[in-house]
């Protein structure tokens, strides 16, 4: 464990970090089991507007530097693409 005053505040940011980060990314992993789920179901209108949802909440992740913004762009094509495979 940290020892200086500056070490053992800088590793309760680290930690309160961690968590919001983690709070994040489950929930963007939760979305995307989601959508992937109603394009499974062939529930189409569904899969749309739960796509819309996971583009917004994967795009404020990058934002807010939880993922890359390139990781962030992967993701959301690959849903749209997939949504799009049911939708045609």
């Amino acid at each position: 464990m940290a020892n200086h005053k500056s070490a053992l505040k800088r590793a309760r940011q680290n930690e309160e970090r961690r968590m919001r980060n983690k709070s994040t990314k489950t929930r963007i992993k939760n979305i995307v089991k989601d959508v992937r789920l109603d394009v499974s179901e062939n529930s189409k209108e569904s899969a749309l507007t739960k796509l819309d949802t996971a583009k917004s909440i994967i795009d404020k992740a990058a934002k807010k530097g939880v993922i890359h913004k390139k990781t962030a762009s992967r993701k959301i094509s690959r849903l749209s693409k997939t949504v799009n495979a049911v939708s045609a």
